[in-house]
């Protein structure tokens, strides 16, 4: 069969399943996902060997050890996918809540409803246990799902998707609710993103280089974020404690995540506070880069920040610091060089972080706090499917809510337009 046809014929059953799942009750929903969590179980050798597979492909085909670390599952991975499925299924239900319903001057009472959004596409790399968790999230959400994993993970998402069908059946749904595609080749990406007639929306989760194919050449809406460059400015008015603390936080508490502090603004009035920091950050293994006025404040920073660094996600232990005269020299800074995604700002100053967290245009924007609180699980929103930096139709960490929309009901009794 080919691939475009494979593609479609899924994407049709997905279609078809969306209403029965959007119209479940979320008692079936749960079950859904507790049985989910049993097929995992009772798979888990098989999931494993298969694991296993992939690893030793990735082995030899060069994979790195930080991309063979995504890829591999264990037993303790395996442990948090079973108890993902739980902590998903105790979730509030977000599909029929009605919120504003107000009685307007006709007399006709308007609300609105949440509702699932239909079939969601996901394309994403490297983790499996994205596998589970997205198709968790979408499921609760009452959605149907396409699962496009990457190549490295092929045998790891087959099995996945196995047990994703066996909890499926048992708990009476239908099979094409949450599908694995199951086949590698890059034509079966484009083939789903051309499918605006059965998909309601895309999420890719990956490097940049999918993401930005991805929001190329989709047909349908794309829910994204292509860069995590995030900053952390400390005013004049910071506190040197808070800010030490949360300037090592951001940048030290894990390296390789969207919501990591890539570059650290300061006013030029607490320089003072530089050597003491970059000791503590060169302490940790982080490289430290530096514009003039930083180097000259800290001389052990020996590398210079060019303009390529104010614009790069490092991924990374490496830091750019750059001094600013004021609170508008770093907002100007963030607005050229940011990627919309999360900012914070030091200090004591309740005027100044007010502005800075109406003026800066980012998805998430805090005050007193690292930027590596935002993540959906910190926000309150139990899980997430990603970050969204756009601004419709969801933004900043997409949870449930993220996953549905919305309609207008109106109520009356015997109503009538005059």
């Amino acid at each position: 069969m080919e691939i475009a046809t494979q593609i479609e014929d899924m994407a049709r059953a997905a279609k078809a399943a969306s209403p029965v799942v959007a119209n479940a009750s979320v008692e079936q929903r749960n079950a859904a996902l507790l049985a989910i969590r049993e097929a995992i179980a009772e798979d888990r050798e098989a999931i494993l060997n298969a694991n296993e597979r992939d690893l030793e492909q990735g082995r030899i085909s060069g994979l790195d050890e930080a991309l063979l670390d995504r890829l591999a599952l264990n037993p303790a991975r395996l442990d948090a996918v079973e108890e993902g499925l739980i902590q998903v299924a105790a979730l509030a239900d977000p599909i029929g809540a009605v919120s504003g319903l107000k009685t307007m001057p006709s007399g006709i009472e308007v609300g609105t409803m949440r509702v699932p959004l239909g079939v969601i596409g996901i394309i994403y790399e490297s983790r499996p246990n994205v596998t589970v968790e997205a198709a968790a999230l979408c499921l609760k959400a009452g959605n149907a799902v396409i699962l496009r994993g990457g190549s490295e993970a092929i045998h790891s998402n087959a099995q996945l998707g196995a047990s994703l069908a066996s909890g499926l059946i048992s708990s009476g749904l239908p099979q094409a609710v949450a599908q694995v595609v199951p086949v590698v080749d890059r034509a079966a990406v484009g083939a789903l993103l051309g499918l605006s007639q059965y998909l309601d929306l895309i999420v890719p989760r990956g490097g940049k280089g999918l993401i930005e194919r991805v929001a190329a050449e989709s047909r349908i809406p794309v829910l994204k974020h292509l860069d995590g460059i995030c900053h952390v400015y400390i005013d004049v008015d910071a506190d040197a404690e808070k800010a030490h603390r949360i300037a090592i936080n951001a940048k030290t508490q894990r390296y390789g995540t969207c919501n990591t502090m890539e570059t650290l603004l300061v006013a030029s009035e607490r320089v003072a506070l530089l050597p003491e920091l970059v000791a503590a950050l060169q302490a940790k293994g982080v490289e430290v880069r530096g514009c003039d006025r930083a180097r000259s404040a800290a001389p052990a920073i020996i590398i210079e920040a060019v303009e390529a660094d104010w614009g790069t996600e490092y991924l990374a232990p490496i830091l750019s610091i750059r001094v600013v005269d004021h609170v508008q020299a770093a907002m100007d800074h963030i607005a050229a060089f940011g990627s919309d995604h999360t900012e914070s700002i030091v200090t004591e100053n309740e005027e100044t972080a007010t502005r800075f967290l109406r003026e800066v245009d980012s998805s998430s924007v805090m005050h007193n706090a690292s930027t590596r609180f935002a993540d959906g699980f910190e926000y309150g929103l139990g899980a997430e499917i990603g970050i969204s930096t756009d601004k419709l139709h969801a933004r900043g960490p997409v949870g449930l809510e993220g996953l549905t929309s919305q309609k207008y009901i109106v109520k009356g009794d015997g109503h009538i337009r005059q």
